[in-house]
């Protein structure tokens, strides 16, 4: 069976709430953080030599990385379901958008938080332009859903999945005020209202306040 090691308030949520979309058999292992760190605890530093989250494990396949997990699971129990082939007409903005979510929208995130919690001045030349950085992917967010239900088109995708999580629960570490982009606030009510993310929330991180505003 799929073992899916969660670490609570992380972005192995996104393979929970595949698994939930696909309704799929799977073990969830749930890990809280360290109390005074907020980092992953030693037991889930050991699954992986990279020490962070999402692990799976399947049969003999232990992975990691997110965007490489949701294609494993989704090539080996997605039938089909919550991606785009390569016939149809939106193949390259699924791809787009997919890889989008780590390449560019995550790594911004990222740097962003870990420059705050520096103290980093926004005066500085390198912390504006990385903060232009995420306004610039924000707005092409925004843009997208102006203009399509989902990122992929009008069908929800695994690009939703992987995307979501920056938008949501990765704003408890770096908080964001989404109030001046619509439609990403739309999308948010209309993905977080999916049944399968409201089962994968409640499962792996029971009692956190869903960031859908």
């Amino acid at each position: 069976m799929l073992t899916v090691h969660h670490l609570g308030i992380s972005q192995s949520e996104r393979i929970v709430w595949l698994c939930e979309e696909l309704e799929i058999p799977y073990e969830l292992v749930r890990y809280e953080r360290d109390p005074q760190t907020r980092l992953a605890p030693a037991a889930y530093k050991a699954l992986h030599p990279m020490g962070i989250a999402p692990v799976i494990e399947d049969e003999d396949v232990k992975m990691s990385e997110s965007g490489a997990i949701i294609d494993y699971v989704l090539g080996k129990y997605g039938n089909g379901r919550l991606s785009v082939g390569a016939d149809q007409a939106n193949f390259a903005d699924y791809l787009f958008w997919f890889h989008f979510a780590n390449g560019t929208f995550m790594a911004t995130f990222m740097l962003e938080m870990v420059a705050k919690l520096a103290g980093a001045s926004p005066d500085n030349p390198l912390i504006a332009a990385l903060l232009d950085r995420t306004r610039r992917a924000l707005e092409l967010l925004e843009a997208r859903l102006g203009t399509a239900a989902y990122l992929a088109g009008d069908e929800f995708t695994a690009a939703d999945i992987m995307l979501l999580f920056p938008l949501t629960t990765g704003r408890l570490f770096a908080p964001r005020d989404l109030s001046a982009f619509p439609n990403i606030q739309a999308y948010l009510a209309r993905v977080g209202a999916r049944p399968a993310y409201q089962r994968a929330m409640a499962k792996g991180d029971p009692g956190l306040p869903l960031m859908l505003g």
